[in-house]
Formats: C-alpha cells, sequence, structure tokens
C-alpha cells in the first residue's frame, strides 16, 4: 500500500486522486470540513425523518414503491433491504481497481454533506479502502441510472458487514469476517443511508479517469511508433511541419505532429524517399497521422472536461441543500459520462486501425520500399510477423465491434418509472478491453517498426537518436530483433507491457524532451 494520503473534502476530488487510491494504494482521509458538512446534513435529514410528512428515501419506498410511506419502526429495515436486494449483479468479478475507485468516488459525494449520510458510515468507507478490504462486484447489474446500482450496493454489503470480499491478500471470504479481522465495526443503516451509498455515477466515472490516464499514455505512444514507422519506410517528416498544422489549428493535430517531428529529429532516413522508391506522397496511414491522433486527443481533452465536471459533482437522489431542503432530482443519469465512454471507445479503433495500416505497409514487399517480404530473416524459410500482423487485425476487429455506442440504448425498468437508462456502465467496461486492445495494437507496431528500422539501419541507414533509444530500450526490455524465426508471443507479450507501463515514452524523452 502506498502510504501517500488523500484527503476528502466536500468539493470534490482529482483525476490523480482517484488513480492514486484506486491503483497505488493511497490511504483516504476525511477533512475536518468534511465532518463538519456530513453532520449538519445528518441533522436536517434527522428532523425531516421526524415529522409525519413523507419524504422520499428517509420515509418512503424507492423508484415505483416509492408512493409508500414507511414507519419510523421499519426504516432501518427499509435500508437494509434496498441494500440486499440491490446486490443483484451477475458475471466475472469486477477488477479491484474500479471497485477501490467505485468506493472512493461514492465517498467523496458522501463527504460534500449533500447526502444525509452520518459520519461514522462515511469513516467506515474510509476504514474499508485503507484496510484494501475490496468488495466483490459483478460485471453486469447498472443500466447507468439512479446510478450504478448493482455494483454500489455490492459495496454496501461490505459496510454491513455482508456478501464477500477480497482481502488485502487477495482472498476472498465473508465480508464479516473481514471487517472483524480489521477492528472495522459494520455500519447499521438508518434513514436515507441505504439510498444514498447506491445512487451514483462512480463506478462509470472511476472508468472514465482510468482509461484517461491509459489513453493519454497510449497516444503519446502511437505518436512514436507513427514516426518510426514513416522513418522505416523511408517516408518525408515534410509534412509534419508547424506551419501546415497551423494553417488547421485542431490543437491535437498541432500536438502529434510535434511528437512526431521530435521523435524524427537526426534521422538519416527521412526525406531520402525519391532517391530509391520514387513517389509522389506518402500514404494516408503515414502522412495522415497526426491529423487522426490529433482528433483523438482533442476528444481525450473533451472527455477530461466531462470527467473533471463529475467530479466536482455530488450525485445523489434526493440531496441535501444547504437552505435545508431534500429535493428529488435527476442528476444520478449517466449521460453525460456514457456518451464520452462511447466516444472514447470510437477515436481507440480508429487510432487501432491506422496503427495496423502502418504494420501491413512495413510488411508487404510491395509497398514498404525495399524491406523484407513480412520482414522475415530469409522469407519463404521464415514467416517473419505475418502472424502478429494477423493478430494486430483480429484485435483490430474487436475494436471496431466494441466502437459500437453502448449509450444508444435504453432499456425501461422499474416498472416503467426508471424508463430512459443510460447504459453507462456498459460503456465503460467496453471501454477498459478497447484500452487493452489498444495496447496491444500500439504494441505490435512498435515491434514490427523497431525491426524495420533496424533492417535499414543493417544497410547503412542511420535512424534518428529517438529511435535508436527506443529500439535499444524495446530490446533490453526482452524484445529481440531480427533474426530467424522464433517463438513470438513474449516478444509481443514483452513489447506489450513495455508500451502498456508508458515505458516506451520514457526511452525517447531523453532524447526528445517531455512529449505531450
Amino acid at each position: 500500500m502506498d502510504m501517500h494520503t488523500v484527503a476528502v473534502g466536500t468539493s470534490g476530488t482529482t483525476a490523480e486522486d482517484v488513480v492514486a487510491v484506486a491503483r497505488h494504494g493511497a490511504r483516504v482521509e476525511l477533512s475536518a470540513a468534511a465532518v463538519e458538512a456530513l453532520a449538519a446534513a445528518r441533522l436536517i435529514v434527522d428532523a425531516l425523518a421526524a415529522k409525519p410528512e413523507p419524504v422520499y428515501g428517509v420515509s418512503t419506498g424507492f423508484g415505483a414503491l416509492a408512493s409508500r410511506h414507511i414507519s419510523p419502526e421499519l426504516r432501518a429495515q427499509l435500508q437494509r433491504n434496498i441494500v440486499r436486494s440491490h446486490a443483484a449483479g451477475m458475471g466475472p468479478r469486477v477488477e479491484r481497481e474500479v471497485v477501490r475507485a467505485l468506493m472512493f468516488l461514492r465517498l467523496k459525494t458522501v463527504a460534500s454533506g449533500h447526502t444525509g449520510v452520518r459520519p461514522e458510515v462515511a469513516q467506515t468507507m474510509a476504514d474499508l479502502l485503507n484496510a484494501g478490504i475490496t468488495p466483490v462486484v459483478h460485471e453486469y447489474g447498472s443500466l447507468g441510472c439512479s446510478g450504478d446500482l448493482a455494483p454500489l450496493s455490492h459495496c454496501a454489503l461490505t459496510l454491513m458487514g455482508e456478501g464477500d470480499a477480497e482481502g488485502p491478500d487477495g482472498t476472498v471470504r465473508p465480508a464479516g469476517e473481514l471487517l472483524a479481522a480489521h477492528g472495522i465495526t459494520p455500519v447499521e443503516l438508518r434513514e436515507k443511508e441505504g439510498l444514498a451509498l447506491l445512487n451514483g455515477t462512480d463506478g462509470m466515472l472511476g472508468m472514465l479517469v482510468m482509461a484517461l490516464a491509459d489513453l493519454k499514455n497510449l497516444y503519446t505512444s502511437a505518436d512514436i511508433t507513427a514516426a518510426l514507422s514513416l522513418e522505416a519506410l523511408l517516408g518525408t517528416d515534410k509534412v509534419l511541419a508547424p506551419e501546415l498544422h497551423a494553417i488547421r489549428p485542431h490543437p491535437g493535430q498541432g500536438v502529434s505532429a510535434d511528437n512526431m517531428l521530435r521523435v524524427l529529429a537526426g534521422s538519416g532516413l527521412t526525406g531520402h524517399h525519391q532517391d530509391d522508391a520514387p513517389r509522389v506522397q506518402d500514404a494516408y496511414s503515414v502522412r495522415c497521422a497526426p491529423q487522426v491522433n490529433g482528433a483523438g486527443r482533442d476528444t481525450l481533452d473533451y472527455a477530461a472536461v466531462v470527467a473533471g465536471r463529475e467530479l466536482a459533482s455530488s450525485v445523489d437522489n434526493p440531496v441535501v441543500l444547504p437552505d435545508g431542503r431534500v429535493e428529488s432530482n435527476g442528476n444520478f443519469h449517466g449521460a453525460p459520462v456514457a456518451y464520452v465512454l462511447d466516444f472514447l471507445a470510437i477515436v481507440a479503433a480508429d487510432l487501432g486501425s491506422i496503427c495496423e495500416r502502418r504494420t501491413d505497409r512495413l510488411l508487404d514487399k510491395n509497398r514498404s520500399h525495399g524491406l523484407p517480404p513480412f520482414l522475415a530473416d530469409d522469407a519463404g524459410v521464415d514467416s517473419g510477423l505475418m502472424i502478429a500482423q494477423y493478430t494486430q487485425a483480429a484485435l483490430v476487429s474487436e475494436m471496431k465491434r466494441l466502437a459500437v455506442p453502448a449509450s444508444a440504448d435504453s432499456i425501461p425498468s422499474s416498472a416503467m418509472q426508471e424508463d430512459h437508462v443510460s447504459m453507462g456502465w456498459s460503456a465503460a467496461r467496453k471501454l477498459r478491453t478497447a484500452v487493452d486492445n489498444l495496447a496491444r495494437i500500439v504494441a505490435v507496431e512498435l515491434y514490427a517498426a523497431t525491426r524495420a528500422v533496424e533492417i535499414r539501419a543493417a544497410r547503412g541507414l542511420t535512424p534518428a537518436p529517438a529511435s535508436q533509444a527506443a529500439v535499444a530500450a524495446l530490446r533490453a526490455a526482452g524484445a529481440e530483433g531480427p533474426g530467424p524465426d522464433r517463438f513470438l508471443a513474449p516478444d509481443l507479450a514483452a513489447a506489450d507491457t513495455f508500451v502498456r507501463e508508458g515505458r516506451l515514452v520514457a526511452a525517447v524523452e531523453p532524447v526528445t524532451g517531455p512529449l505531450a
């Protein structure tokens, strides 16, 4: 567990804090202001609970059953029941980092003082995170409206000491046993608290934040691999000139062009395409890399704006307002998050597609401008990277299927009370798969491009210093260079890890300076 501590206050959190808690085990603590806000909001809820008039979520049923007024002696049971009944997920377990993000973001909203949850419940949520106890949450169960209900319910169930959870050692045990082993007292929910623990976009938001962190690395990595492919294909870097991109001023396009230009600085391969392999212009997959990569970057920037707004939000229904009102609302609807999750799956698929086209060009002797067929050592005896491209193509095909939007669908629920839903959780789940696949696709291009650059170097051409640094680092990471056929899967796996962990970017930046 990372000993870095994230303070949870009343006014949201940062993407960096989400990643620190979810992925790196950072500890969380409630600020004094958060504890004060929690206590003040609870006084309002307690006062409303004592009145004879029904208040949704405090003294009524939920959803389509909101018309029933619940008597005081049944309200604790009501809160327990909503958690137990809503913990109805099915399918494979969700990853630990997703569940930690889910819990942390729910705690963030609870700590805002707009939910009416008692301070001791919030503290128990923090205690679970700090103890490394991770509720078992399942793949299916959220429609992305009225919050990520089933996933959050499984987390709330653990707070109550019920259901199953994973301990810090990775072993799944009954939640009550894990809480007892760490000296944590299960919570006994009171008015509104069960509902407040379930009613948020925390799961889809957590996955969005982590996807943005991963995609930032992958887009910079893809700029590097595009530059390596351009170099290996003896392309021209003139198309990367800043003045060309200034007259079409999309910010991401300029950034990607600048990244590529810096990687190619000092190359002895670029600018010679008219010498040995005359052609008027490079292919679109080479020439238009900044335009495609840059459009994706701009989409990431928009998604980050949406994520920032959601991180600053208090998503619950009903909410406690500063003037003492407890009001129903529709802020739990996941549409804003769902849309950008789908947008990201689309641009990731297109990035994967253009990477694969460059890889195929490197392997085709009719289009590679002098490289051996499939970059093989002895073509015919050796198959080279033929099937590596097959694997990459299969991944691209899967990416295209994952790009079909989830947010365009809606299935009514709760006896037509919840008659339009966002499917944001589903959009987030498929985006995680898309991000994983994109890392593999970029890794295959990297592996092919570095092999091609080395073949050019063996023929007397001098690659750019940044290219040489990338090749050396990849070889040191266990992905071997040109030579006779060998068991290829381990090399591709090494390249995948190299890209995924940001080591490609780290390898070239000492030469290029920081890349965006």
